[in-house]
């Protein structure tokens, strides 16, 4: 059974805009079947001798009907040297399909940044809407356009139970096929395998310790969606493990990380405010697939449910993850304010026409949606007095469970399961 994914869209375009397209992201998220959609010829780098041959011929790998699909294309860098330079002689569009979910080992063997040929695409686990799981009642783009098609919708079928649930299972196609009795299980044997570099062709990979990849791991989870400094993480990694760790080795193990795909800072947004406000420009700490966290912590559904602190700051991520993707989709980004004077937003939804959208994110409740809100009209009011920006197109709480609906003051609320691009 195949669901449809939300980045088919951008590869379509993307193949009929440029020579190739690279679709990026962590293991197991779908990019293959997905990209396997749009081939007429493909090869897939995993096996010993497919690697061998195609780092001896990189070229003579990219014959075939186009568009051709070199799935972990990284595991024979010269390969995108190659694609560089066939474009270079022949230009089409839509020659090539590049998947990957690391970087090179060796960047040094990539002489080319592929802008203007090579396209890139980050694909992330599947979100709620791809998932089946997601009403879609309430829509980003809608909400951008004044939001006159947002419902009042009580969703009383939606409980903290599943939510918990959503958030150790995550996104991973695997996992999300699977009968709920053993989706868990399935996801937790995802994240035991994914330091297993023993027989990994790549070599910085494989001289990885695993056990310091979890270890920072799960001092990232325990400071999730949070500004929390490097000296910050690396302190609990001492205090937690009782071991020594420099800057340099932890600078080394995350870049690591990043180029797995499991680790996802969110950067902060910066508008030009007019006034003696200082905006803070540390990222935010986040996970691919909040997953991920609750497996190096050991974290069950039940655990998240019995500490509510903690379940806002996981389902923090979590919705992060959504809303990065449902803003892909619609050629936006996401990022995080916070200033000097403490007000925040968990994020800021940016579209490239120059709209904007700030989003709280609260597990539910009245004294958290009204906190959300009052935060979200403050930063409207500094926006209008002291920037240049224009006003945002909306404001909304976005919860975990309870309804949707619009607020006197204009703030939507409106829980994640309901939410679609």
């Amino acid at each position: 059974m195949y669901y449809r994914r939300l980045i088919e869209d951008r590869i379509a375009l993307m193949l009929k805009t440029s020579g190739a397209v690279l679709v990026a992201g962590p293991k197991f998220c779908g990019k293959t079947t997905t990209c396997m959609l749009f081939q007429k010829s493909f090869v897939k780098l995993n096996t010993k001798q497919s690697i061998t041959m195609a780092r001896m011929d990189a070229k003579g790998i990219l014959a075939g009907e186009k568009p051709r699909l070199i799935d972990e294309w990284q595991k024979a860098p010269d390969i995108w040297n190659q694609v560089k330079d066939d474009l270079d002689f022949e230009y089409e569009f839509g020659k090539y399909i590049l998947t990957g979910s690391s970087t090179p080992a060796d960047k040094t063997e990539v002489h080319h940044s592929g802008a203007g040929r090579i396209a890139p695409l980050l694909m992330r686990p599947m979100t709620l809407w791809e998932s089946g799981e997601s009403k879609g009642t309430v829509s980003l783009i809608d909400l951008f356009d004044g939001g006159s098609n947002f419902p009042w919708e009580p969703n009383s079928d939606f409980t903290l139970d599943d939510v918990a649930f959503l958030i150790c299972r995550g996104g991973w196609p695997i996992a999300v096929l699977a009968p709920r009795e053993i989706a868990l299980e399935i996801t937790k044997n995802y994240y035991n395998g994914l330091f297993v570099f023993e027989d990994n062709e790549n070599e910085r990979f494989r001289n990885k310790r695993p056990e310091v990849l979890r270890m920072i791991l799960r001092s990232y989870a325990r400071n999730i969606s949070s500004e929390a400094a490097v000296s910050t993480i690396i302190s609990d990694i001492r205090q937690s493990n009782e071991r020594t760790m420099d800057v340099k080795t932890y600078e080394d193990y995350t870049e690591a990380l990043k180029d797995l795909f499991i680790i996802e800072d969110m950067e902060a947004w910066s508008p030009n405010i007019r006034s003696k406000t200082s905006i803070r420009s540390t990222p935010t700490r986040h996970f691919t697939d909040t997953s991920i966290a609750c497996r190096s912590l050991g974290i069950s559904p039940r655990d998240l449910t019995n500490d509510l602190e903690s379940f806002g700051l996981f389902f923090e991520d979590f919705a992060v993850r959504d809303l990065r993707v449902y803003a892909n989709s619609l050629g936006g980004s996401v990022r995080h304010y916070r200033d000097n004077a403490g007000l925040e937003c968990d994020a800021v939804i940016h579209l490239e026409d120059g709209r904007w959208g700030g989003v709280e994110i609260k597990l539910g409740g009245d004294k958290l949606i009204e906190d959300g809100a009052a935060s979200l009209k403050k930063l409207q009011k500094k926006i209008a007095d002291k920037s240049d920006v224009n006003a945002p197109s909306f404001l909304l709480v976005l919860t975990a469970v309870g309804g949707a609906y619009k607020r006197e003051d204009g703030v939507f609320v409106a829980p994640i399961n309901l939410l679609k691009p």
